[in-house]
């Protein structure tokens, strides 16, 4: 992938198994932030995330919902609110199929919304979807390295 995907997700038995599936189809290794707080501060490159050689900007964002210390609606919302970096695509990938959920995600400007399966076999076609139109197809649009609180 031309770019930083970067995966949003606490759930270590999520990180793995998806991980894994990731590697199978081709995606790569992306930058992982374990919780909302630590995709804030990547976003906003604060304290480890400030070298943007080391730490860039990614050119799109998997994003779980249930998040301890920020939600992912919230870093969602965060998100959309800054002048540089409200353009990164977000795909919203999580385990909740509640309508509120759908519904405040795209309120707030989510992309995508892809409910997490259980099914190895699907998930392997999720992610090559994702590959193959958000990393393949996809035109990424331009922002902006900047400095902000989160």
């Amino acid at each position: 992938m031309d770019g930083t995907l970067l995966w949003v997700e606490d759930d270590q038995n999520d990180i793995h198994l998806v991980g894994r599936a990731m590697a199978k189809v081709g995606m790569g290794s992306p930058t992982l932030a374990r919780d909302g707080q630590e995709a804030l501060d990547y976003l906003s490159g604060k304290g480890e995330f400030a070298d943007r050689t080391l730490h860039p900007l990614p050119t799109l964002i998997m994003l779980d919902l249930k998040l301890p210390k920020r939600s992912g609606l919230e870093v969602l919302q965060w998100l959309r609110s800054q002048e540089g970096l409200r353009r990164i695509p977000v795909l919203i990938f999580t385990s909740s199929k509640e309508t509120a959920d759908v519904n405040r995600a795209y309120d707030l400007g989510a992309n995508a919304y892809l409910v997490k399966p259980v099914d190895m076999k699907v998930l392997l076609e999720i992610l090559r979807q994702i590959l193959e139109f958000w990393i393949g197809t996809n035109r990424f649009p331009s922002v902006q390295v900047m400095k902000g609180t989160a």
